[in-house]
């Protein structure tokens, strides 16, 4: 198979040119580098044909054509031809354009596969569950907001121009990294902090995942060879989740004594973990570097090349390093004066032969010397230098006897003077270019953070301004627009009210995950509504009163806001009252932590105070149902009161509100009033029984889907009674 592999020199690039030499394909390799920029790349012995072209040149047309590739693996996020530390706005126009070529001669192949390499960058904030495929991303940051731009266009290609692109979102890649080159994970950044100050700054209030590079490259290598993908965008993550200080401790094992840890537990809860379950579902995922064995390769290669990472002004990690540190600064401090010395006793020597000679007599290489070290290392060499060269040529040994007549020559000092005067001047001259340079490049630096912490406050006015924009036009955060959602359940029959206020509290708390529970007794709720999966993580009964602050909270009358983000509760939750007792609890799930605020909680209150009448009018009904409308001697409904609620609950089900399963129990030649005596401590308090159909005997089990039916139906043939499932209502 042909592979076309577009970035710079990278662990990600190295490590996949090695999985793919392995498994026997043909690599052809598109640096984005152009003349001297190639030597800084690793040279790929084991390329078949390189390419040094910038990614917006025309020639990866041609490129493209002589390669004809089965696939194209862009590293995007993983490419480090684009300087996003400084240069973030100019970059990620760049960025955009580049890709934008790539694919436009891509896509005029006509075939093969396009991959592209995103990452967790893509979303901000904490996320309370791993961050799905189908979540909306959220970029903060130029990079973030560029490799998002480049999912879209793959998107577009995709859905326009038919080409088959691949988004993979990888999670928090990390890995041995290259001598000198700075990474943006996790792992080495508390490696390099441990290594420059001997502590590392941690949060127990901040989770997240991680993926060794090896792991990375051989899951991103069967989308590679997969004959088809069953979707255009994958999450890869390992979904171990560990904490920063987790980590932190993990790194202090196996660096060794004299590191500590500055404990920053403070603020709210973070996490942040890319869901990988479709990509495992359909390719199957083994993870082989977990995270201790991951870090001590990290560690062990940055203590052995430390020097690369490392700066002058670092101080390196406990004594040991403090020492080396400091040795390593004398010698860097002492290393010119040793050059200085050895070159004046070369200089001296071709002074000396040069001395009387027809053609290198009037040659000065004392001047030269002093502006040799002027230039190169400044005003205090140039000195130094200047002395040097002044003893040398007055102490001169002619048989061992020093020649005083030098000293008394005036002609000597000014010599002298002028060697100064010139060194001084050209050391001045250095000097004043490094620090112009050194303060233009501080300068830029603090511009660029300036530039960055402008486009942050800009990203944040402008999502405020959106927000306001779309209240105006909507209006869904008015009291009128709020009335007016909630009025709608007044049209619903009394027993499909409470399945529809979970789809209106959806809608007017912008939330996918929304969930209605009926409080049961002084201890436990039972639910009965929701609008998802992930609203029903608490099960079909809660014990409510042992969920702590939510409990609290919610007894005082007040909105429970989850501000420690603990994932087995809901992110916000508020109680309907009815006769001053505990009616409802109403459960909002998805929505993201900036709006977890008063406003929304207000907003909350205020949207169960308009549903209360008709939330509790059906609660009420649905209690009293049993009651007024069984059969007469019997514990079964009539035929007109089980087929309203059969047919609410199968509605509710079509439109994923709840989960529901209805039973035609085979009752033979018995009579259901046998038949329903017998299976009534078979169920639940909260399933139904009733007939239908000329008094065949039904049974309705709520929030239960097929495969939890078929235990029910188990117990049902012990007691000798035969079940068959109904999808409608005749």
């Amino acid at each position: 198979m042909n592979v076309l592999l577009i970035g710079g020199a990278s662990k990600v690039m190295d490590v996949m040119i090695d999985k793919l030499n392995k498994s026997n394909h043909r690599i052809y390799l598109l640096t984005g580098q152009k003349g001297k920029d190639r030597e800084r790349g690793i040279s790929r012995k084991r390329v078949f044909e390189r390419y040094d072209f910038l990614y917006d040149s025309e020639s990866v047309k041609d490129v493209m054509e002589s390669v004809r590739p089965e696939v194209v693996l862009f590293m995007g996020a993983y490419d480090p031809n684009f300087d996003w530390k400084y240069h973030g706005r100019t970059e990620s126009v760049r960025y955009t354009s580049s890709l934008i070529n790539i694919l436009s001669a891509y896509s005029m192949l006509g075939g093969g596969r396009f991959i592209y390499l995103s990452s967790q960058e893509v979303f901000s904030g904490s996320y309370v569950n791993d961050i799905p495929e189908t979540e909306k991303v959220s970029p903060k940051g130029f990079k973030a907001l560029a490799v998002a731009q480049g999912e879209d266009l793959c998107g577009n290609y995709r859905n326009m121009q038919g080409v088959d692109t691949v988004v993979l979102r990888l999670d928090r890649v990390y890995g041995i990294p290259q001598k000198g080159q700075e990474e943006d994970n996790p792992c080495f950044k508390m490696c390099l902090e441990a290594l420059k100050r001997g502590r590392i700054s941690a949060s127990s209030r901040k989770s997240f995942s991680m993926l060794f590079v090896n792991d990375a490259v051989e899951l991103v290598y069967k989308v590679m060879t997969a004959e088809k993908t069953a979707q255009s965008c994958y999450h890869i993550s390992s979904m171990e989740e560990i904490k920063e200080i987790e980590l932190a401790q993990i790194i202090i094992e196996k660096m060794g004594v004299g590191i500590s840890i500055t404990d920053q537990s403070v603020g709210e809860k973070y996490r942040h973990i890319l869901d990988g379950k479709k990509y495992q579902n359909e390719y199957g995922q083994r993870i082989f570097t977990h995270y201790p064995e991951g870090a001590e390769q990290v560690v062990s290669f940055m203590k052995r090349h430390s020097d690369s990472f490392l700066k002058s002004e670092d101080t390196g990690g406990g004594w040991g390093g403090r020492l080396w540190h400091n040795t390593k600064v004398a010698v860097k401090t002492l290393l010119p004066f040793i050059e200085n010395f050895i070159c004046f006793f070369v200089f001296r020597m071709l002074y000396m032969q040069a001395s009387g000679s027809q053609y290198f007599g009037r040659l000065d290489f004392y001047l030269l010397y002093v502006l040799l070290f002027a230039a190169m290392y400044g005003q205090q060499q140039a000195i130094f230098s200047a002395l040097l060269a002044g003893l040398g040529y007055c102490f001169r040994l002619d048989g061992g006897r020093l020649q005083f007549e030098v000293l008394l020559d005036y002609n000597t000092y000014v010599w002298m003077v002028q060697l100064f005067i010139v060194g001084m001047v050209v050391g001045y001259i250095r000097d004043r270019l490094r620090h112009t340079q050194d303060d233009k490049e501080e300068e830029l630096g603090y511009l660029y953070e300036r530039i960055e912490d402008i486009s942050e406050i800009n990203d944040s006015n402008v999502r405020m301004k959106r927000s306001f924009e779309a209240q105006l036009v909507n209006h869904k955060d008015s009291l009128g627009k709020i009335y007016e959602i909630t009025s709608s359940l007044e049209k619903y029959a009394t027993e499909e009210v409470l399945f529809y206020a979970a789809q209106v509290l959806a809608e007017l708390m912008d939330s996918r995950d929304v969930a209605v529970y009926i409080v049961a007794n002084r201890d436990y709720a039972r639910l009965f509504s929701a609008t998802s999966p992930e609203a029903r993580k608490l099960g079909n009964s809660v014990k409510y009163t042992a969920t702590g602050d939510m409990y609290t909270e919610l007894k005082n009358g007040r909105v429970y806001i989850n501000k420690n983000m603990e994932a087995d509760l809901p992110l916000m939750a508020s109680a309907v009252y009815g006769d001053d007792e505990m009616q409802l609890i109403l459960m909002v799930w998805g929505i993201p932590w900036q709006r977890m605020t008063l406003a929304e909680a207000n907003r909350l209150k205020v949207i169960g105070t308009l549903i209360q009448n008709a939330s509790l009018r059906a609660s009420r009904y649905l209690d009293t149902l049993k009651g007024q409308r069984y059969v007469e001697g019997t514990n079964v409904l009539n035929e007109d009161a089980f087929t309203l609620l059969v047919r609410a609950f199968l509605e509710a089900k079509s439109k994923g509100l709840t989960e529901c399963t209805l039973l035609e129990i085979v009752t033979g030649y018995q009579g259901y009033e046998q038949a329903s005596a017998l299976l009534a401590g078979s169920i639940r308090q909260t399933d139904y029984m009733g007939t239908m159909e000329g008094g065949k005997l039904y049974i309705l089990l709520s929030n239960t889907d097929l495969e939890n039916a078929e235990g029910v139906r188990d117990r049902f043939r012990r007691l000798g009674y035969e079940s068959v499932l109904k999808e409608a209502v005749v």
